[in-house]
């Protein structure tokens, strides 16, 4: 490739006439440079992405370059697009997370899937904000977000959702158009007036419920000592039960329950949380329920599935990521409502620079949620939407929920393992009883990092019912049951070491 350097003197000779040379060197970046640059890291995304099963599935970053990552000063001098290209394929890719591997089965962090890949350039070409106005970005998230929701099967009215950066933040949007609701019920405004001087506002939530919500609680002044534990079965899912009497306690106390947050799909195991009856509860309240489907909302369509999500459909709000099980590029996730004005209540504020007469009466995405510049994530969740097709979707879905099924009945099978948790979605909860019982806890605690070094396999571990645990989550649509039997056997030798 010739050298790209954009203080290179030679674009004088090719500047047009009437030109500076600043207009000389952005047109020849994005006509001639950026066509060889391009292939070539097109190139190395394909060599990266084409190895992977023949790689480690992780290794540490060496200190050299640690250092040289970390430590790197910002050059004088703009650099050539050819060694930055370079610098990424020799000091950047061979230190993956791991998550693109066959045999990576730790936290929910998915491979990207390549037509989401494949665009993202084209995202960052136009570099739009999709706040709204017509161009291409809000017309295509509308279309996004109605495929999400069907999928999903969730209500889905026009203007019911966006794109957001992660679950996280669909939940703080979630959150606090639950707030404003419960304000507005009881006659105040709170964007208005603030929580000062208001019964405190309390949201009910598993242990096994996602930090999201604990952070957003915290974030939306709420308080973490106002999110209170509902208690599980042994199943870890909500004790309804339970919820009903800590709602009533509370009411007694001159606390104002607004919010209960069910999980379809925790992290830890899987579960599904008995949404139906949990929303019967809501609904016998007037308390905003809220489903935390980040991972887990699109195993609905597994076969079989179906009747572990029933009440779904009821839900007021429901989070999910499409660059968890869908393997979007990260970061994309997605806030679903079912009354699209609840979130605008929440939200829209609309400075006289911003007034679109054209905008229609959906308005901007922006005032639904509190970005105002937003990235045009809609084109790599609509890539991969439709490389895979519903059929595709569900394929995926059943292929690594089988997997998770599979992965139990050979735990089960096995003198030196227990299964800690029925399986439900792609999530296998368990451990290891290599030896004495007094020290599960340490042995399966440490694990995970011994596992995580061998480099054959990736496995993160948990607490679950008061145990440490090992937990392996499957979403790659190329992990076979020969790499289950891998996993075991990797996590026996590991043990040996400890």
């Amino acid at each position: 490739m010739a050298d790209l350097h954009p203080t290179d003197t030679t674009t004088q000779d090719r500047r047009p006439s009437g030109s500076t040379a600043h207009d000389t060197r952005v047109a020849d970046v994005a006509g001639r440079d950026l066509r060889e640059a391009g292939a070539a890291a097109a190139a190395i995304a394909a060599e990266h992405l084409a190895g992977l099963g023949e790689r480690p599935v992780w290794r540490p970053v060496p200190d050299d370059e640690r250092a040289w990552l970390s430590g790197q000063e910002l050059p004088e001098r703009g650099r050539a697009l050819d060694e930055l290209l370079e610098d990424a394929r020799t000091r950047v890719l061979p230190y993956p997370m791991g998550n693109g591997h066959p045999r990576f089965f730790g936290w929910v962090n998915s491979p990207p899937n390549p037509a989401g890949v494949l665009v993202e350039p084209l995202a960052a070409a136009l570099n739009p904000s999709c706040a709204g106005g017509d161009h291409a970005g809000p017309h295509l998230e509308r279309a996004v977000v109605r495929w999400l929701a069907e999928l999903a099967g969730f209500p889905h009215l026009p203007g019911g959702g966006l794109l957001t950066s992660g679950a996280s933040m669909a939940t703080v949007i979630c959150l606090a158009t639950a707030r404003q609701q419960a304000a507005l019920a009881d006659g105040w405004d709170a964007r208005e007036e603030g929580l000062s001087g208001r019964p405190p506002m309390v949201m009910y939530v598993t242990e096994e419920g996602h930090s999201c919500l604990q952070k957003a609680a915290q974030l939306l002044g709420l308080g973490a000592r106002q999110v209170h534990t509902v208690p599980v079965d042994g199943a870890y899912r909500m004790d309804v039960g339970a919820l009903r009497t800590m709602i009533k306690e509370d009411l007694e106390r001159g606390l104002r329950p607004f919010c209960v947050a069910g999980s379809a799909g925790t992290v830890n195991s899987g579960a599904v949380d008995p949404l139906g009856e949990i929303a019967d509860v809501a609904a016998e309240h007037g308390l905003w329920f809220h489903v935390d489907g980040a991972y887990g909302a699109l195993g609905v369509l597994a076969d079989g599935a179906a009747p572990h999500y029933a009440g779904l459909d009821r839900a007021d709000s429901l989070a999910l990521d499409p660059h968890k099980w869908l393997g979007v590029p990260v970061g994309c996730g997605c806030a679903l409502l079912r009354d699209p004005g609840a979130a605008r209540a929440a939200f829209s504020l609309v400075p006289s620079y911003l007034i679109d007469d054209n905008a229609g009466d959906l308005g901007w995405f922006s005032e639904y949620g509190p970005e105002q510049t937003r990235p045009f994530r809609a084109l790599k969740t609509w890539a991969t939407l439709s490389h895979l097709g519903r059929s595709g979707v569900t394929r995926l879905v059943n292929h690594t929920a089988g997997l998770a099924r599979t992965l139990a009945a050979m735990v089960e099978e096995a003198d030196d393992f227990e299964l800690l948790a029925p399986v439900t979605t792609s999530i296998t909860a368990f451990r290891h009883l290599p030896g004495p019982h007094d020290r599960l806890d340490a042995v399966n605690r440490a694990i995970p990092g011994a596992v995580q070094a061998r480099g054959n396999a990736f496995i993160t571990g948990t607490r679950l019912g008061g145990r440490d645990a090992l937990r392996a989550c499957f979403l790659h649509p190329d992990t076979t049951e020969r790499d289950l039997a891998v996993l075991l056997d990797e996590i026996r030798l590991a043990a040996k070491t400890l």
